[in-house]
């Protein structure tokens, strides 16, 4: 457990060495809820209410700064190991005394400790000018437990289109697909609240609401029933994807040494 851990403080060490590059990639977290805080107060003027389904402008600020910091924080697994394969660097990795997922994982906990705690910083300090004040500590509380489970099945949908560079080496249309996909039936932009019923039913069914608007509703709406509803479904899909990603990645083993051969 030490090395890997190593691995995630070596990452922190790195993150903490280049501070601007961290802050600059923060600054878009404050540009997007500047422009949809004028979409939304728009939006409820025109509608006349001061409530959307049960969420009022300030909780639409609070839930977007909490879903912008998941996107933003999220491990860029895919793209690191796509690059891995391309340079010809998966080989040294694949040498180690560690297993080249674990190494993967807790190098992404060091790159997204820094960069979710920063997102936050900013994106609190952006929507409390926009919105008012924070929603309860309740809702601090389980958001912080949800987005535990959130990040990993970021990180195993990120791992399972990364070990397909294995085979195609390039994974940017397979990541595009996959964000669109978090976007519009994970909650990104829009809550599930302002979906129609069936098309509720439908995202509920798929693990991408348990990767964004799990923790984002919560933040805002702190429900018990909810949160344990949540976090059983968050971890109950953790448990298939790491079934699924377990199986990618003998087939993928398999496949570069054929290739490599």
């Amino acid at each position: 457990m030490k090395k890997y851990l190593a691995i995630a403080q070596m990452q922190i060490i790195n993150n903490i060495a280049y501070p601007g590059d961290v802050l600059g990639r923060s600054v878009s977290i404050a540009v997007f809820l500047f422009i949809f805080a004028g979409l939304w107060r728009t939006t409820f003027i025109i509608a006349g209410t001061e409530s959307i389904n049960g969420l009022t402008f300030a909780d639409m600020m609070w839930y977007l700064m909490m879903a912008e910091t998941l996107e933003l924080g999220r491990p860029r697994t895919n793209r690191v190991i796509s690059e891995q394969v391309k340079n010809g660097e998966v080989a040294y990795i694949l040498n180690k005394p560690y297993h080249f997922l674990l190494y993967h994982f807790w190098f992404g906990v060091g790159d997204s400790l820094m960069r979710v705690g920063t997102n936050i910083g900013v994106g609190v300090v952006v929507a409390w000018a926009l919105a008012g004040p924070p929603p309860s500590l309740a809702g601090w509380g389980m958001a912080l437990v949800t987005l535990v489970g959130a990040w990993v099945l970021h990180f195993c949908m990120m791992a399972l289109i990364g070990l397909a560079a294995f085979l195609v080496e390039e994974t940017n249309s397979f990541e595009l697909i996959y964000q669109k996909a978090v976007f519009i039936l994970g909650g990104m932009l829009l809550p599930l609240d302002m979906f129609p019923e069936w098309l509720q039913r439908i995202a509920r069914l798929l693990p991408f609401p348990y990767m964004m608007y799990a923790p984002a509703r919560l933040f805002v709406k702190p429900e018990p029933g909810l949160f344990w509803q949540m976090l059983a479904a968050q971890w109950m899909w953790v448990a298939v994807l790491v079934f699924v990603l377990a199986l990618a990645y003998r087939g993928s083993e398999r496949a570069l040494t054929v290739n490599g051969g």
